[in-house]
């Protein structure tokens, strides 16, 4: 009987959240407004061993229909053709500049210390920082640019819509906009000075640069893996406003190419992200992912379940729909999906606390 009443207060909260999400969460919208003195943004591009991304992102990025932007990559030491790909499109555009990554420092994480040297060397008010598997519509910049002004925002981030070609991939990712939108208000990000309250993506975070320096920039968070939402955290404790969107059809991204690299990248943030001591997140976790995964075994044995199946169905509908996901692989594989969030949590917690957590041939 306990398990059943923690089952059911667990489903009623992420079934109300997603509800809630479905309502009123926030989606980038395209939006073609003339931006009168439009400041000057600068999209800034770490990028290692990213030769199948890299001319994507750049071509995707140059068609922007916002009028004043420069753009920086840096070459963070690639072993592949990331810099000649990149070379080769900068004598079409001379918006693009190209930075050879320095030596990493001692106490730094890789991504951090590459972001901070693109920083260094950017010269617009407001600074976009992207990874190089992301993809932008035209009028991403604009859009974003429109709801900073809209809204006085210092921060703006958005969780892209992710593309999925692998079965592997099919598995794993969408557990990401599962976890955020069945948790977590995202409209409560804006609305809520709490901390609590934080969500924040790396993959496209566009910053007032005076708010972003004022922070320290990566600088301050030079050793975290999970820099963002350190990042995104400390500015709503600095009493700045920050908004989280989601991709909708203008932010898109494939962050992975199959299972493997899918397991071991949530592996390597979904602890450290929590911000929670690692006993705590893992009772947590199991209770969660339990509580989603036994309704729908049980339920033909006791009836009590029927309700609970209901509640699942109705929290992996709307979050699909939200995110543009596929609705019935997404409810076909929730069990499985349940037991790898349960995996790659166990594995998150194992690997950071042996300190054998890589990313792009690095340890972190």
């Amino acid at each position: 009987m306990i398990l059943l009443i923690v089952t059911y207060f667990i489903l009623v909260i992420v079934a109300a959240v997603s509800v809630y999400n479905y309502l009123t969460a926030p989606v980038l919208l395209s939006n073609n407004s003339v931006i009168e003195d439009a400041p000057k943004v600068s999209v800034l591009i770490p990028a290692r061993n990213e030769e199948s991304n890299i001319r994507r992102c750049l071509e995707k990025v140059l068609k922007q229909d916002y009028p004043n932007f420069e753009v920086i990559i840096l070459d963070d030491q690639s072993t592949d053709n990331t810099y000649k790909i990149a070379e080769d499109l900068q004598r079409t555009d001379q918006r693009i500049k190209i930075l050879q990554g320095e030596n990493l420092p001692k106490e730094w994480l890789g991504k951090n210390w590459a972001c901070y040297q693109l920083a260094s060397r950017a010269s617009g008010k407001i600074l976009l920082f992207i990874d190089a598997d992301v993809e932008l519509e035209k009028s991403a910049v604009t859009s974003a640019v429109v709801e900073i002004k809209n809204n006085s925002l210092q921060l703006l981030s958005v969780f892209p819509t992710q593309i999925k070609r692998t079965f592997g991939e099919q598995l794993i990712v969408p557990l990401m906009k599962w976890f955020l939108l069945s948790f977590l208000p995202l409209v409560k990000v804006f609305k809520s000075a709490n901390p609590a309250f934080t969500a924040a993506n790396g993959q496209f975070m566009i910053w007032d640069s005076n708010a972003y320096f004022k922070l320290g920039g990566h600088k301050s968070f030079k050793d975290k893996v999970v820099e963002d939402m350190e990042m995104a955290r400390a500015a709503k404790l600095n009493y700045m406003k920050i908004k989280t969107f989601l991709g909708g059809n203008i932010v898109k991204c494939r962050m992975y190419d199959g299972f493997i690299s899918s397991f071991n990248g949530f592996s390597k943030n979904f602890f450290p992200g929590s911000g929670m001591p690692w006993f705590v997140f893992l009772i947590l976790l199991i209770l969660v992912t339990s509580s989603l995964t036994l309704p729908v075994i049980l339920w033909n044995f006791q009836t009590l379940y029927l309700p609970a199946v209901f509640l699942i169905f109705i929290n992996r509908i709307l979050i699909a729909v939200l995110s543009k996901q596929n609705i019935v692989i997404n409810v076909l594989l929730h069990p499985v999906q349940m037991i790898l969030l349960l995996a790659i949590g166990f594995s998150s917690v194992i690997k950071t606390k042996l300190r054998v957590v890589k990313w792009k041939g690095r340890k972190l």
